[in-house]
């Protein structure tokens, strides 16, 4: 017999692993985006999500098309934008028809800049979790990220 639905006390919903991974990392990316627009760098969401680890040097346009979950025709559509602007150029690659990216001088500031906002919020992290479990959290989504395959 199915419970009845009590409108007046709903069940309490909590956060499931998806949304316990999702908030922090939009904290992140929120920062990110502070950082980069304070210090002059026109990044929009998409184009974030082509730097992010593992990030476009030496890669092909329809590997950072699979990262970034989008069709080869919008990631060329992004990467001229990035081109235009001076973060990437694209060059030859080994095959014919095969283009790589690579980053501009300005390309690898947008990268230094990421790394140094999220260097930051780690310091914060670890200032409130403590170091120990700050390696713990770190260390526990490393080896996750190993056995998903998303890390080599």
């Amino acid at each position: 017999m199915a419970k009845k639905k009590d409108s007046k006390n709903p069940p309490q919903i909590t956060p499931m692993i998806g949304s316990l991974l999702r908030l922090p990392h939009e904290a992140v990316v929120s920062r990110i985006f502070e950082m980069l627009s304070t210090n002059g760098f026109d990044i929009t969401p998409t184009e974030l999500n082509i730097f992010l680890y593992p990030g476009p040097e030496g890669r092909r346009p329809i590997d950072l098309a699979r990262q970034c979950n989008m069709t080869r025709q919008a990631m060329n559509y992004v990467l001229t934008g990035l081109e235009s602007r001076g973060y990437i150029e694209r060059q030859a690659g080994t095959g014919t028809a095969e283009r790589i990216v690579r980053l501009t001088n300005r390309g690898w500031e947008v990268i230094a800049q990421i790394r140094q906002s999220v260097a930051e919020i780690e310091q914060q992290w670890i200032a409130y979790l403590g170091a120990q479990r700050f390696k713990t959290l770190s260390d526990t989504l490393r080896k996750l990220s190993l056995w998903l395959g998303k890390l080599p």
